[in-house]
């Protein structure tokens, strides 16, 4: 047999390195690392899963809402904190507002959006936390104010004509007319109220700080960088303690003892912050009616 040339010798050395590699990396390695996960780690592996009644009902690291029909809180659960891909995990991700974004665009009465839906404008990352904020505070009872926010829940914003120099025009530009505007004046003009369909952008914005004091913790009003968050702060889960023992007609203390159960520390002491696993907690409680 003649002497193969120089280059199919170097073309099959490369042929068996890449079958050697994709059987070590491709088939050995996978095999091997999923083994030892199934046998040593199988919950985890498999998605932390937890099951009720023999059925799947969630995963211990994918927060979901528990909401009814119509959106609005089941007052016998915990509450989430809020998610900006509605607890999809297809759709992981956040908002991508950052605190900036303070002016809203007021829907046009009568209007369309491209799709020919009715126009619903577009909420700042301020107003979302403020209408959050007052809706928890709502829900369990509590003030739900904020500073930046107004008293019907939305950012606390003016714009302000000529954008420097002295104003001749103010407007509370997050509060859609007939509404009355948080303040009445501005460096001695009249506030007015926002014009839906009004261009406001070559004005000053100048967000304004009330004296409120915040109840609601900031975990209830925003969402994580995931959107997948299943765990709340201790701060958050004792704040709807008292709604939830109060509707399932409860001891108080027993609902306490079930939050401190399902609390779990600082990752590795000192990372983070203590937080509580939504959905463990609730199924527990469901588990007190037997």
């Amino acid at each position: 047999m003649e002497r193969l040339p120089s280059w199919i010798h170097r073309h099959i050395a490369a042929l068996r390195a890449l079958l050697v590699l994709t059987l070590v990396t491709g088939v050995i390695y996978p095999l091997l690392v999923t083994g030892v996960a199934q046998a040593v780690f199988d919950g985890n592996a498999n998605g932390s899963l937890l099951r009720e009644g023999g059925k799947d009902v969630g995963s211990a690291l994918i927060g979901q809402s528990f909401t009814d029909a119509d959106g609005d809180p089941v007052k016998t659960y915990f509450q989430s904190r809020p998610s900006a891909s509605g607890y999809d995990p297809l759709a992981s991700g956040a908002s991508n507002l950052g605190p900036e974004d303070v002016v809203d665009t007021l829907p046009v009465p009568g209007a369309k959006d491209d799709e020919g839906n009715p126009d619903t404008g577009r909420k700042s990352l301020l107003t979302q936390v403020c209408a959050r904020s007052t809706a928890v505070g709502e829900l369990e009872g509590v003030s739900g104010a904020r500073p930046y926010c107004t008293a019907d829940g939305v950012g606390a914003v003016l714009k302000v004509f000529p954008a420097t120099g002295r104003p001749v025009k103010v407007v509370s530009v997050n509060q859609a007319c007939p509404a009355t505007p948080f303040v009445p004046v501005y460096e001695g003009v009249k506030v007015e109220c926002g014009r839906p369909g009004e261009d406001y952008s070559a004005g000053r914005t100048v967000p304004v700080r009330g004296d409120a004091r915040a109840v609601v913790p900031p975990d209830a009003v925003t969402a994580s960088g995931s959107g997948l968050d299943p765990h709340i702060s201790v701060a958050y889960a004792e704040l709807q303690a008292p709604r939830v023992a109060r509707e399932r007609g409860v001891g108080l203390d027993t609902v306490r003892a079930l939050v401190r159960r399902h609390t779990t520390g600082r990752a590795l002491g000192f990372m983070g912050e203590p937080g509580v696993n939504v959905l463990e907690l609730n199924l527990d409680l469901d588990r007190l009616k037997g």
